[in-house]
């Protein structure tokens, strides 16, 4: 099986072309070539599929082989790679994935996309379709106690569930212990990514990310979306926002009128190999 290592600000996954290829037990072939000590390494797997709906589709696994529904970070990737590869001549691309088909705008230099606008689609607040097990409308700077301190959070869904939490040292933050204490609590039927984010202006956001299913990663598309609206609706910020992530900075608008939200990013590619993928999962 041949394979592409990319990665979006830090956000890095183990791409395969099935135009081309076919992946047997991608959940198993997922967990293994993920582990960063015995396979290839990564924060998941991404599939890149033919699609009746749309120009590809994008099916993503987790680190632990569990389905994702969808990774800003890997599509901008995505669009980078079927341009770079020969697999579209069109720098405005639509990429159907389980959260619905997203748009993206590519900017190329030299044949090469260096980076990618991608229309995220609309927010969702509604507790019961993030899922959150709170009852209301919205859940905006509600309390939440856990292992005996207490957290401010605002859920949104940007095809995946979010928990966005101020904190007051981002830096400091002992992740690890924090992370799952939200990822397995039982307000989370299906887990959750947790942002801890810190607002450093009306135009500026410090983010560290606890994503469900891989722990911390460097950077996490949908997640930073979900911060951008966060703050926005508690008045924090401006509808317009840079998210300084530890792998680097995204720009997200959310555009209220349409209410739609837009990221814009870079997206690039690190090696290529081949695997007996056979003979590895054995």
């Amino acid at each position: 099986m041949k394979f592409t290592k990319m990665h979006g600000i830090g956000n890095d996954y183990i791409y395969v072309n099935c135009f081309q290829e076919n992946v047997k037990n991608p959940s198993e072939a997922a967990r293994r070539l993920s582990d960063r000590h015995f396979g290839v390494g990564g924060d998941g797997l991404i599939l890149i599929w033919p699609s009746q709906k749309a120009d590809f589709k994008m099916e993503m696994y987790n680190a632990d082989g569990s389905l994702g529904a969808m990774c800003g970070n890997g599509i901008r990737c995505v669009g980078k790679y079927v341009y770079d590869y020969g697999l579209t001549d069109q720098t405005q691309i639509s990429v159907e994935t389980e959260s619905g088909i997203k748009f993206l705008n590519l900017t190329a230099e030299k044949g090469k996309v260096i980076e990618a606008e991608v229309d995220m689609g609309e927010p969702v607040l509604t507790p019961q379709r993030i899922p959150v097990s709170l009852k209301g409308d919205a859940v905006i700077n509600q309390e939440l106690c856990l292992d005996g301190k207490n957290y401010r959070i605002t859920c949104v869904s940007m095809g995946n569930p979010h928990c966005v939490v101020p904190v007051e040292d981002v830096q400091g933050l002992e992740i690890e212990k924090t992370g799952p204490l939200f990822e397995y609590h039982s307000l989370f039927p299906d887990r959750v990514n947790t942002e801890f984010i810190r607002v450093l202006d009306r135009k500026n956001i410090q983010m560290r990310v606890w994503e469900r299913g891989s722990g911390e990663t460097l950077a996490c598309g949908t997640g930073a979306c979900a911060v951008a609206v966060a703050c926005a609706l508690n008045g924090w910020t401006q509808d317009e926002v840079t998210v300084h992530l530890l792998g680097g900075d995204l720009k997200i608008r959310w555009d209220r009128d349409k209410n739609h939200v837009f990221m814009t990013g870079p997206a690039a590619a690190v090696f290529e190999g081949e695997i007996d993928l056979d003979a590895f999962l054995a």
